[in-house]
């Protein structure tokens, strides 16, 4: 299936994009439409995958993405014919490089599928994603922040953000996923100036569970994953992953399942909390017990995931290494063979043979 079409572009952002799902439609999509004026290689990467993910944006956008990217293109070899070194971060020089290489015609839309209880997508563009630190063998929860590394507070990143405000005490900032896989996908960074590594505090939690609430009243749908660090975490600043409008709901959530007080049984060991205070306590004995650890909130819940620390289980070619949406059933392909072949039984051992 297509995700459904966003609505036609506006050119200014809505003060509150939160206020509901026409409001998130619109900002979302002005958004986009503005980072196609940007001069950089990231923010067209950006808008590409963004585009790519929904059929009503990539209707809208693919005359001027056609058009930037070939401006781009032609900016890059003559950089290259003059001799001289593009002026771009290395991630995104790759990227675009290889989109040369593949060409803009041969991307397609993402697609999606059941199987068994699994939601399967199909997503080319996630092939290219620069896997940072999600694919480095990680033994230990904390890591100094490193101001020299990839982090948010970054001032080529400001373009990509698509809201920022104060809430609560709190400066929150939201980013654009540059290589988005959920609905309206966006990272929240929480005082993002702070520059804290990623390990979750009971201040952030107890803020993301209200500020969670307070969204998911007007955006249906919303939640927000976490990966702790050596659970497949790919930036080591404090950050989750915010999405709306995920409908159906994801596997994890499935009222039969016995961490919802069903009898089916999940792969893996899963805790569920509806209490801010009890789920804390669970995901404070995670950092006691130097255990990584995956969540998904939800308004008014939590699903706590412990699992092996990345790189200590095999993982099959088709995937890159499970995080917070495939323990919760979400599971992208950048394969189209995978994508159409796949079977149950496959996912449910990749994530049952990471179990702590």
């Amino acid at each position: 299936m297509i995700r459904s079409p966003i609505r036609p572009m506006i050119t200014t952002m809505s003060t509150d994009p939160f206020s509901g799902p026409e409001a998130w439609r619109r900002a979302f999509a002005a958004g986009l439409e503005r980072q196609l004026h940007q001069p950089t290689l990231g923010s067209f990467i950006l808008v590409l995958a963004n585009a790519s993910y929904d059929e009503g944006l990539w209707q809208t956008l693919w005359p001027a993405l056609n058009r930037r990217f070939g401006e781009l293109a032609d900016q890059l070899v003559e950089t290259l014919a003059r001799g001289r070194r593009p002026e771009h971060p290395q991630d995104d020089l790759l990227v675009f490089l290889e989109l040369m290489a593949l060409g803009l015609g041969r991307l397609h839309l993402t697609r999606t599928r059941r199987a068994g209880p699994w939601l399967l997508q199909h997503i080319p563009l996630r092939a290219l994603r620069p896997a940072r630190m999600s694919a480095a063998r990680i033994t230990s929860l904390q890591a100094p922040f490193d101001p020299e590394g990839f982090h948010f507070d970054r001032a080529f990143l400001r373009p990509e953000r698509l809201w920022c405000g104060d809430w609560q005490g709190h400066r929150l900032e939201l980013f654009y996923n540059k290589f988005p896989f959920a609905p309206g996908h966006a990272l929240l960074v929480p005082d993002p100036a702070a520059h804290r590594p990623q390990y979750l505090d009971q201040e952030t939690h107890h803020l993301a569970w209200r500020w969670l609430e307070s969204v998911g009243e007007r955006l249906p749908g919303s939640g927000l994953g976490y990966n702790s660090r050596g659970a497949n975490a790919s930036v080591n600043h404090l950050h989750l992953q915010f999405y709306t409008g995920q409908e159906p709901p994801l596997p994890i959530e499935a009222p039969d399942l016995v961490h919802n007080g069903g009898d089916r049984p999940w792969p893996l060991p899963v805790q569920r909390f509806t209490d801010p205070d009890q789920a804390w306590a669970a995901i404070e004995q995670c950092h006691h017990d130097k255990q990584p650890y995956n969540l998904l909130y939800r308004p008014g819940r939590l699903y706590l995931t412990p699992r092996a620390f990345q790189g200590r289980v095999s993982t099959p070619t088709w995937s890159p290494g499970p995080a917070w949406a495939e323990f919760a059933g979400l599971i992208t392909l950048s394969d189209e063979e995978d994508f159409l072949n796949l079977q149950p039984d496959a996912v449910a051992n990749l994530l049952a043979a990471h179990a702590p």
